[in-house]
């Protein structure tokens, strides 16, 4: 059985191509940044830090929303606040951690919290 030759993470790996439906978290650099949010007409960005306690509780949460059919249409990014002081300044951030939406590229809300319902709701604007 294919499940048995190959690790739970490859396996993961091979269901989100068989399914493409699976989406993945991509992190975001100053130098990739504008790029980055034009290239996709709705995106949702996580600012973090590594010191940061709420971000890394928040980082399965992000994911599994990243994952949820009802937001397959959206860009899901993240951002290391402290080395990417340019596209920190994009959203305005203010404390961590820390959500931005874009739709074409443009800023269009951000929210600090650490609670995935506001988290959602934020999403919601964005379909």
């Amino acid at each position: 059985m294919l499940s048995d030759k190959v690790s739970s993470a490859n396996f993961r790996k091979i269901a989100v191509i068989i399914n493409d439906k699976m989406m993945e978290v991509k992190e975001t650099i100053d130098s990739d940044f504008q790029e980055a949010i034009s290239s996709s007409e709705k995106t949702i960005i996580k600012y973090y830090a590594d010191w940061c306690g709420s971000c890394k509780l928040f980082s399965p949460k992000y994911k599994r929303l990243a994952d949820d059919e009802r937001f397959s249409g959206i860009n899901f990014l993240k951002v290391n606040a402290e080395n990417n002081q340019e596209a920190r300044k994009a959203a305005g951030v203010t404390n961590l951690p820390f959500f931005a939406i874009f739709e074409s590229g443009k800023l269009m809300e951000t929210l600090a919290s650490s609670k995935e319902e506001a988290v959602v709701e934020l999403l919601n604007k964005l379909n």
